[in-house]
């Protein structure tokens, strides 16, 4: 008879602590983090069962002291590629080619009001420019248009960048990143010249939010709502300002870690821990009805 191979909390621990002090965005709160997680592991807090089991706990400890919702011990049921970004990589491929891209649902609606769906996430330009050119293409045609980011969770900044080329007339600063490494400052800037044609920047544009709405989702409401384009509809949204990456510390687990944050160029700040306040609040159930009313009302008043 074999004896089970008991799981082992430390080397996870260690390697966290590890990527904590070398990549986290805000070195003074990685080194408390260091001194819980050391702690806790020292308590046994830690002993338990399996890579599942320990994914939330050690989540809880990492988000305790400033409320970071990109920090993360994330378990993954299927055995994930080691390296960095390779966990995240293969997960979101498969979400890729059963999203039509990220674009799964271009409508239109009645008096000329479109509506598009831009979900799960806001995936790798390299991979999302097509269909996201050819959805946003399609809606050009619309007198007002919806943009839909009830069910994203988040995605890359160039791709945020990229659509709202497509809702803007000309090359405009959208939002600056400050990146821990290199202690160095990246402007982002909506695209000159899309492929394909813009909506442009003067007809009547919503988005829709809900609590799930995050990260670079975020990025995309908070970027229109400061510069005036967009008018906000739904619920508040999840409060994740901190672009992250991902490295794995175990075959099922996923240590992501913020290694940037977001400065807008009108506000000053950004939407971490507090979300994007909708300009019209209401049930995310709601919101698509609603701003549908708004635009009809806007277009034939």
């Amino acid at each position: 008879m074999t004896t089970p191979t008991l799981f082992r909390p430390a080397p996870v621990i260690d390697e966290t602590v590890e990527l904590l002090i070398e990549h986290y965005v805000f070195p003074e709160v990685s080194e408390q983090l260091t001194v819980l997680l050391r702690q806790r592991l020292a308590e046994g807090a830690y002993d338990v069962g399996g890579a599942e089991e320990l994914a939330p706990l050690v989540t809880a400890d990492l988000q305790s002291v400033n409320g970071d919702r990109h920090l993360r011990l994330k378990y993954h049921a299927d055995s994930v590629p080691a390296g960095q970004g390779a966990a995240a990589l293969a997960a979101m491929r498969r979400d890729f080619d059963s999203s039509l891209g990220g674009a799964p649902r271009v409508e239109s609606l009645s008096e000329g009001v479109a509506v598009v769906e831009l979900a799960p996430m806001l995936f790798p330009l390299e991979w999302a420019a097509e269909p996201l050119s050819a959805a946003l293409t399609l809606a050009s045609r619309s007198r007002a248009l919806i943009v839909d980011l009830r069910a994203n969770l988040g995605g890359d900044p160039n791709t945020v960048a990229f659509v709202c080329g497509y809702l803007l007339d000309e090359r405009t600063h959208l939002n600056t990143m400050y990146w821990r490494d290199g202690e160095r400052y990246e402007q982002s800037w909506s695209a000159a010249h899309v492929p394909g044609a813009r909506f442009g920047g003067s007809k009547p544009l919503y988005i829709l939010t809900s609590d799930r709405t995050f990260s670079g989702a975020e990025e995309l409401t908070y970027d229109l709502q400061q510069l005036g384009r967009a008018v906000v509809v739904g619920e508040r949204t999840g409060g994740g300002a901190h672009p992250r990456e991902g490295w794995t510390v175990h075959p099922h687990l996923e240590a992501t870690i913020p290694v940037g944050r977001a400065v807008n160029p009108v506000s000053g700040t950004n939407w971490e821990g507090t979300g994007i306040q909708p300009d019209v609040p209401c049930a995310a159930a709601d919101a698509l009805d609603r701003a549908h009313a708004l635009a009809l009302t806007r277009l034939t008043g």
